[in-house]
């Protein structure tokens, strides 16, 4: 029904901000349900339990960043292109005060029990990312393209982490993240390196 499918929504997306903004531990299902004007009868009938709530948002945040990664990607034309055009984008988004962190890396923070729900998922998501790196860094000609997609997630992670710190002040390192990936890719990537320069006008 109408009416119930837009009380979801309104609790899904009122509970995705707080988990994102303020943490999964410190939202309370008392806190969602008042944000969202939603009483928690309503909300249990929905998710029927807090982490089920966790579960579904972590779902709809790892579509949304693959979304995201097709979107970026789409006018680069080759393997390495496509790295440097995600590097460049995420550069952009850690440095505005809109990025709190990454909600796989905050939610398996709180909850370090690898067999939490939602730490199962950011596992997963994770690992997906990690192996884009490493299927692009094969394309790309990587000599390693194991390391590199290694060196690539640490780097990533490395800058969610940055932008939950800093939140759009100064000092951020994030600012450096985009020729740090391309230095890393470079290093492991030669071949590609020199293609690069080929074609540079």
């Amino acid at each position: 029904m109408k009416g119930e499918s837009t009380a979801r929504e309104r609790l899904f997306q009122t509970a995705a901000d707080l988990f994102y903004r303020h943490g999964y531990r410190a939202t309370g299902v008392d806190t969602i349900a008042a944000a969202s004007g939603i009483g928690k009868m309503t909300l249990y009938r929905h998710y029927p339990s807090k982490d089920d709530l966790i579960v579904a948002y972590l779902r709809d945040s790892d579509e949304e960043f693959w979304a995201g990664f097709e979107q970026i990607t789409a006018g680069a034309t080759t393997a390495r292109d496509k790295l440097l055009a995600f590097f460049a984008a995420l550069q952009e988004y850690a440095l505005t005060p809109a990025c709190y962190g990454c909600p796989f890396l905050n939610v398996a923070t709180e909850y370090p029990e690898t067999d939490h729900p939602g730490h199962r998922v950011a596992l997963e998501h994770k690992a997906g990312v990690r192996a884009r790196f490493r299927q692009l860094a094969t394309e790309a000609g990587a000599t390693q393209p194991e390391a590199l997609a290694a060196a690539l997630h640490l780097l990533m992670d490395g800058a969610y982490a940055a932008a939950r710190l800093y939140n759009g002040g100064a000092g951020n390192p994030a600012e450096h993240l985009a020729d740090a990936a391309r230095s890393l890719i470079d290093a492991y990537c030669p071949a590609g390196q020199k293609r690069a320069r080929d074609h540079r006008p």
